[in-house]
């Protein structure tokens, strides 16, 4: 690794102590005089930015019309409008062509790039040449056991692993027996690993089902299809919240009495959870991977700061969202944010 581009040895304060401490310089005297020091410690503190115009691109595999994307993108938007910066947003859940799409950052010499890596091994080569152009690179949502192998120097999302292993013990503390993990994307390192982890910490018995997240009837179908031949199925487990809310129904078309519970959640998947058709959903704050992935690219080019010391990743889940606290969460899934 290319330690001039990536300075792991510095000792970095998580992102909410970075900003407190910078306040904090903001308001005190030092040897340069209180007012000095307020003025110095402006362009960094909380607040609306007034550094120069950044331009950061965030790269994504989200597929078309998946709304999880959604709110990435609305909390990258946000600490963009904080913070001074363009954000230029693209996606592509074709690995080659996220590769393009990040080439064309590196093209247009912006200042960051935040970027998802799905598929790691596609990725690799464009990462290492945005590092080599001096570009800084975060990671975030998928990736967590590539980013540091990649050279990047933050990432921001859950750990899908142990996500995986934590869905596994509600199930067995819900006394489920069997269950089935629904993948949307075959070869998706996140998805694979969420079902693996489900697989290795439940105590029953968990069958891998893979559908084609594009074509929705074609995954209610295959779900259907599944719990018909096997009656013994009492609990779906999908990844997104429209293959839950798509669950449902075929729950339902199945004369199944398998529940379902799910990764990640929307406005809809939330009202499903208050009306039980949904029994509990894991949520990663996608609001916050978006948010954080494109604040650290200003904190990086501003204040020399990276989260984590480019050791430790920054978790942002798992999060149990059911109905004890369904109703706390649903006034901000309504604006989108959660």
């Amino acid at each position: 690794m290319d330690r001039s581009l990536h300075p792991r040895s510095r000792r970095v304060a998580p992102l909410a102590a970075v900003a407190a401490a910078a306040l904090l310089a903001a308001g005190c005297s030092s040897s340069s005089g209180g007012k000095r020091a307020e003025e110095e410690g402006a362009d960094v503190s909380a607040g609306k930015a007034n550094t120069p115009r950044m331009t950061v691109a965030m790269v994504t595999h989200a597929a078309p019309g998946d709304t999880f994307w959604d709110t990435i993108r609305k909390g990258a938007q946000a600490a963009a409008a904080k913070d001074n910066i363009k954000l230029v947003y693209s996606s592509d859940p074709n690995a080659g062509n996220q590769a393009n799409l990040v080439q064309n950052a590196i093209d247009q010499k912006v200042d960051g790039i935040a970027v998802t890596l799905a598929k790691a091994s596609a990725m690799k080569d464009v990462v290492a040449k945005a590092r080599h152009a001096g570009i800084p690179v975060v990671g975030f949502n998928a990736g967590v056991d590539d980013w540091k192998k990649q050279g990047l120097l933050e990432y921001f999302g859950q750990d899908e692993t142990v996500a995986g292993e934590a869905f596994g013990k509600r199930l067995n503390d819900l006394g489920a027996k069997h269950d089935i993990c629904v993948i949307q994307e075959q070869g998706h390192v996140a998805l694979e690993a969420r079902c693996a982890g489900v697989k290795k910490a439940f105590k029953g018995k968990t069958d891998i089902l893979y559908v084609n997240g594009t074509d929705m009837p074609s995954v209610k179908s295959t779900i259907t299809a599944k719990l018909k031949q096997d009656s013994s199925i009492d609990y779906v487990a999908t990844l997104g919240a429209p293959f839950a809310l798509t669950a449902v129904q075929s729950v339902s078309d199945a004369g199944s009495k398998a529940k379902v519970g799910t990764f990640d959640l929307n406005k809809d998947l939330v009202s499903a959870v208050k009306a039980g058709d949904i029994q509990f959903a894991v949520d990663q704050q996608p609001y916050l991977q978006g948010y954080l992935s494109v604040d650290a690219l200003w904190l990086e080019k501003n204040n020399g700061n990276f989260s984590g010391g480019g050791e430790a990743p920054v978790l942002t889940g798992p999060a149990f969202v059911n109905k004890t606290n369904v109703d706390t969460i649903a006034k901000f899934a309504a604006k989108g944010t959660r």
